[in-house]
């Protein structure tokens, strides 16, 4: 067995015999990260997309501790609390619409897990059988567990292995524009009677590459769902609370989803806890007098008292510090420190939106050393596939955000070098 304890550590998305070992953080300060040895790193994805607040808020600091106080968890099944109850009501006030119900889960990858089963037992609910698929969009990703990885893409998308094991679903591209919006609706029309939902990224396909459309697009895939009578699962977990520069990304297309999944930055990157928010028409289908037409879904630490708290103490911030703003300030420093970039050999686009900025290679680089550049240069930036990627803190320090774009620009530039040399 083994001695040391490191070397019982599974690592996510890691080849365990070949990769380096991790850096060891032991303290965390707004965009700071400080490390074993001493070294300090500035955040430039603010802990995969989820500490918008930045790290130890003390708001959210000491709203958790009172809540671990009074109690760290009691169960959600015949048991309810004031966190989850105040939590619910102000995510349903704070949603686009009628998105007036929600259910609380503990991971993102869950709360689309969730999402494609209200959707497929609203249906059966209704007493309408077949309808077990869904329509899902090229280039996107919507979490680990089988269901989600059942959307995802299913040819570029890291979970392509499971393809055997996994649901088969009807796969189309964004409709950017008339000819694809033309091929979402045949593709509709053809399927239509087997498919239970469709599910989409609004304004950014994040894991997939963080690639961007336009809030046309997204309006285009609303029109094209109400149209062929199917509910709009919209999978905000990325984009939700404020990365794009407004709360949640489907209100710059001005569409109310049918299902809106929402976790990462729910609690400002300090707990484990995610939503899945409901209209009104697909919570009234589970209203009845038979058991068996419930949810039937029930996490263990579902609408745990902690994450609620911080949760609250998130959207506490959220109404009291200018957040928003902080995004849109971000996107103007992020497109001026990436523009220098654009046009270099190598560099397939540069793109920003909101608190996102976005270099493309043409080709995929060799991650493993562009990771080693960035902690060297002082910064955290973990580069995936093609492209290196800052979705930092809102409330960052200009200054600590101007290094992050100096290092991205260094090190682009030098790995350019290094692919441009004889």
């Amino acid at each position: 067995m083994p001695t040391d304890a490191k070397n019982s550590l599974w690592r996510p998305y890691t080849q365990m015999r070949t990769a380096a070992p991790p850096l060891e953080a032991v303290r965390t300060s707004g965009s700071r990260i400080v490390l074993a040895d001493g070294r300090e790193l500035i955040d430039g994805i603010a802990s995969w997309w989820t500490a918008v607040h930045g790290y130890n808020h003390p708001h959210i600091r000491t709203a958790v501790a009172a809540q671990l106080e009074a109690m760290p968890h009691v169960m959600f099944g015949g048991l309810t609390h004031a966190p989850a109850e105040r939590l619910a009501s102000r995510l349903a006030a704070l949603a686009p619409g009628d998105l007036d119900h929600v259910f609380f889960t503990d991971s993102g990858s869950v709360a689309v897990e969730v999402a494609l089963k209200m959707a497929a037992q609203m249906w059966l609910n209704r007493g309408i059988a077949g309808r077990s698929r869904f329509l899902a969009f090229r280039g996107g990703y919507h979490g680990d567990t089988m269901g989600a990885m059942s959307v995802c893409d299913p040819e570029e998308g890291m979970h392509r292995r499971f393809g055997a094991y996994l649901p088969t679903q009807v796969f189309c591209d964004l409709p950017r524009d008339d000819a694809t919006a033309d091929a979402l609706d045949r593709a509709l029309a053809e399927h239509g009677d087997t498919l239970a939902a469709i599910i989409v990224e609004p304004l950014v396909q994040g894991a997939g590459g963080m690639v961007m459309h336009a809030p046309e697009t997204l309006a285009r895939v609303a029109r094209a769902a109400e149209r062929h009578g199917l509910p709009l699962i919209a999978d905000e977990i990325f984009t939700g609370f404020g990365r794009t520069g407004t709360l949640f990304a489907c209100e710059q297309a001005g569409i109310v989803p049918d299902i809106l999944c929402l976790s990462k930055a729910l609690t400002g990157g300090t707990m484990a806890l995610a939503a899945t928010i409901a209209r009104r028409p697909v919570f009234e289908a589970f209203l009845s007098d038979d058991p068996s037409a419930a949810l039937m879904h029930g996490p263990t630490f579902m609408a745990n008292p902690l994450a609620c708290a911080a949760a609250n103490a998130s959207l506490d911030l959220f109404e009291t510090e200018p957040r928003l703003e902080q995004a849109r300030d971000i996107e103007i420093r992020l497109a001026e420190g990436l523009s220098g970039l654009r046009g270099l050999p190598g560099i397939a686009d540069i793109r920003v939106l909101g608190a996102i900025g976005v270099v493309q290679f043409a080709r995929a680089p060799d991650l493993a050393a562009l990771k080693a550049r960035f902690v060297e240069q002082g910064v955290w930036v973990r580069p995936f596939g093609d492209i290196v990627y800052l979705t930092p803190a809102l409330t960052i320090a200009p200054d600590d955000l101007d290094r992050l774009c100096e290092a991205v620009a260094h090190v682009v530039r030098t790995s350019a070098d290094t692919e441009a040399a004889p």
